[in-house]
C-alpha cells in the first residue's frame, strides 16, 4: 500500500497515476511507504555489511602487506564483480515484473554469506568466496530496489525520495563499524561474534522487506504488442538518446573515480595516522553524506539534477587536489571528509533520479542496472589504474594524474549530460478497473 497523500492505487497493480504537477494540490508531499520501508531495509543491511568490511583496506595493505597495485586489483574486483550481476538483476525484475522478489533474493544471499564467513575460518579461498557471494547479492538487489523507489514516486519527487533512502542507507553505514567495535570490545576480539551479529542484522533487513514493502508492487503496464523484456531489449536502451548520454557521462566519470579505500589510505599516510583510528575515517564521509543527501536531493528536484551531479564531481576533484596540497593535519582531514561526503550526497541518488525517468517504466530496473554497471566497470578500471600508477611512479604522481583526468572528463560530461532530459513516453493506460482501493491515512 502506498502512503502518498491524495492518491489511490489501481486494483490491477499498475503503477500509481502520475498526474501533471500543474494540477496537483500544492504543499509538502509525504514520501511513499515503499521509500521509507526500503530505507529501513538498507539501514539494517548496511549495518550488517559494514560490520564486516570496515577494516578491509587496512587489513589487506597494512596487515597482509599487499602492494598498492595488488590492492587495486582486489578493490576493483570487489567493487566491479557486481557489474554484470546488476544487469542480470535488473533484467530479471523487468522480465518477470517481480522487483520485490528479485531484490529480496539479493538481500537473502548477502545475509547467508555472513554465516559463510563464520564457517570459513582461516581459509582464504572460503573467505574470498563468501565475500564474492556477498557482492553478488548486492548486485542483484540494487537495480530492482532503485526501480521500486522510482516507480512508487512522482518524477518531480525522485531526488528527495532517493535522498531520503540514501540518508537511511548511510546511517547504517555509519553504525556498522561502531557496532563491530562494540562487539569486539565486549567479546575480547571474538570475530565470530561479529559475523553472528552481522547475520542477525541482515536477517532483520530481509524480514522488513517482505513484511513492509507492498506485496503487489508497482507493475507498469506494457504497451500493446510489447513482449516481456529480454536482455537484448534491455541493452537496446542505449539507443534512447538522453539515456545514452547519461550512461556515457556516468561511465566516463567512473573511469576517473579513485576508490574510497585508496583515498583513505592516502589520507592515512599523509596524516601518519595510527592504524587503530583508520576505520573511523569512513564515518566522517558518511556523516556528511547523511546530512546533505536529503537537502541536495530536494535541490536537484527544484533546479534540475544535472547541476548537482556535476558539482558533486567538482567536490571529488577537490578531494584529489587537497590530498596532494600543502594542507596537513586536522584541517586536511576535515576538508577531505567533507568534500568526499558531499560528492556522494550530490551524485549517488541524484544519478538514479536523473536517469530513471528517461527509461520506459517497464524497462526501469534494466535501465538503472545499465547505469550502475557502467559506473562499476569504470571504477574497476580506475582502481586498477590508480594502483598501477602509485606502484610505478608514487602516490603524489598518481593523485596529480587522477585530478587531471577528472578535470578533463568533467568538461566532457558537461557536454554529454542533457540539460533537460526528455521523460520516456508512458505506457498506455490499462482499461479502467471497476473500483479502486482507497489509501490508508
Amino acid at each position: 500500500m502506498y502512503l502518498a497523500v491524495g492518491r489511490t492505487r489501481p486494483s490491477d497493480g499498475t503503477a500509481p497515476d502520475r498526474t501533471p504537477s500543474a494540477v496537483r494540490p500544492a504543499g509538502r508531499r509525504r514520501l511513499t511507504g515503499t521509500v521509507v520501508a526500503l530505507g529501513a531495509v538498507s539501514l539494517v543491511t548496511d549495518i550488517s555489511s559494514e560490520m564486516v568490511t570496515a577494516v578491509l583496506p587496512l587489513y589487506l595493505v597494512l596487515g597482509l602487506g599487499l602492494s598498492p597495485l595488488q590492492f587495486g586489483f582486489l578493490d576493483g574486483l570487489y567493487n566491479g564483480v557486481t557489474a554484470f550481476v546488476r544487469l542480470a538483476g535488473g533484467h530479471a525484475a523487468d522480465r518477470w515484473q517481480r522487483h520485490k522478489l528479485v531484490a529480496g533474493s539479493g538481500y537473502a544471499l548477502s545475509t547467508v554469506c555472513k554465516l559463510g564467513l563464520l564457517l570459513a575460518g582461516g581459509s582464504t579461498p572460503a573467505l574470498s568466496a563468501a565475500l564474492a557471494a556477498d557482492r553478488v547479492g548486492k548486485g542483484v538487489r540494487t537495480a530492482p530496489r532503485d526501480a521500486l523507489i522510482s516507480l512508487s514516486c512522482d518524477e518531480r519527487d525522485l531526488g528527495r525520495a532517493f535522498g531520503v533512502h540514501r540518508a537511511m542507507d548511510t546511517t547504517g553505514a555509519m553504525l556498522g563499524p561502531l557496532v563491530a567495535f562494540a562487539v569486539l570490545w565486549a567479546t575480547v576480539d571474538a570475530y565470530d561474534a561479529v559475523f553472528v551479529v552481522s547475520f542477525c542484522f541482515g536477517l532483520l533487513g530481509v524480514l522488513i522487506l517482505f513484511a513492509f514493502v507492498p506485496g503487489r508492487e508497482a507493475r507498469p503496464a506494457r504497451p500493446p504488442g510489447r513482449a516481456a523484456a529480454t536482455l537484448r531489449e534491455t541493452l537496446r536502451l542505449f539507443r534512447v538518446p538522453a539515456f545514452r548520454r547519461i550512461l556515457l557521462a556516468a561511465t566516463a566519470l567512473g573511469l576517473v573515480g579513485v576508490g574510497d579505500g585508496f583515498l583513505y589510505l592516502v589520507l592515512q599516510k599523509r596524516l601518519a595516522l595510527d592504524v587503530e583510528y583508520f576505520p573511523l575515517l569512513p564515518l566522517g564521509s558518511a556523516a556528511v553524506y547523511l546530512l546533505l543527501a536529503v537537502p541536495l536531493g530536494r535541490a536537484a528536484d527544484r533546479i534540475g539534477r544535472r547541476i548537482p551531479y556535476l558539482l558533486g564531481h567538482v567536490a571529488l576533484l577537490g578531494v584529489y587536489v587537497a590530498l596532494f596540497s600543502p594542507v596537513a593535519g586536522w584541517p586536511l582531514t576535515i576538508l577531505v571528509l567533507v568534500l568526499h561526503g558531499t560528492f556522494y550526497a550530490a551524485t549517488d541518488g541524484v544519478l538514479m533520479a536523473l536517469g530513471g525517468p528517461v527509461v520506459p517504466a517497464d524497462r526501469r530496473a534494466g535501465g538503472m542496472a545499465l547505469l550502475q554497471t557502467g559506473q562499476s566497470l569504470g571504477r574497476l578500471f580506475a582502481s586498477v589504474g590508480f594502483g598501477a600508477v602509485w606502484t610505478l611512479w608514487g602516490m603524489d604522481n598518481a593523485l596529480v594524474l587522477a585530478a587531471a583526468a577528472l578535470g578533463a572528463v568533467l568538461v566532457l560530461a558537461c557536454v554529454l549530460l542533457p540539460a533537460a532530459p526528455t521523460p520516456a513516453a508512458p505506457a498506455p493506460a490499462p482499461a479502467p478497473a471497476p473500483a479502486t482501493v482507497p489509501e490508508p491515512s
